[in-house]
């Protein structure tokens, strides 16, 4: 057992220990990956009422640490131009930070930074974003 964890150390390049008489070397010590490196990642809800109030979105978002749950609904029930313009801001703010936007239920938006994707099923209300967003 010992050799194929040290096989696998190898080919990980990590370095042969010693090993004393009474330790074994029944595990792998790795280190931290990527994620580690950018921080602790916030899931923030939002609410847009009105089209000024995607201006702490899009900061939150150029930040790369924060996915937004957007609530649409007061603005969807107020104006449908706006919130038409309002998608549209967001979602070409996401595309510039090679993030993802979706939408999740009839009255929320989803947006994440590059490093995390949205999960789409086919005929999903993901898909609608993007019809919503290119009216």
């Amino acid at each position: 057992m010992a050799g194929f964890f040290g096989k696998f150390k190898d080919m990980l390049g990590g370095k042969e220990q010693e090993e004393s008489p009474e330790e074994g070397s029944d595990y792998v010590e790795l280190e931290g990956g990527e994620h580690e490196a950018r921080g602790t990642v916030v899931v923030r809800p939002f609410v847009i009422e009105d089209f000024a109030d995607i201006k702490g979105i899009l900061e939150a978002l150029r930040e790369g640490n924060t996915i937004g749950l957007i609530n649409i609904r007061p603005l969807k029930d107020k104006d449908m131009i706006e919130l038409k313009r309002a998608i549209g801001k967001l979602k070409k703010t996401t595309e510039a930070i090679e993030g993802d936007i979706a939408g999740f239920g009839e009255d929320y938006i989803i947006v994440t930074p590059a490093y995390a994707k949205v999960y789409r099923a086919k005929g999903s209300p993901a898909e609608k974003v993007e019809q919503v967003a290119n009216q």
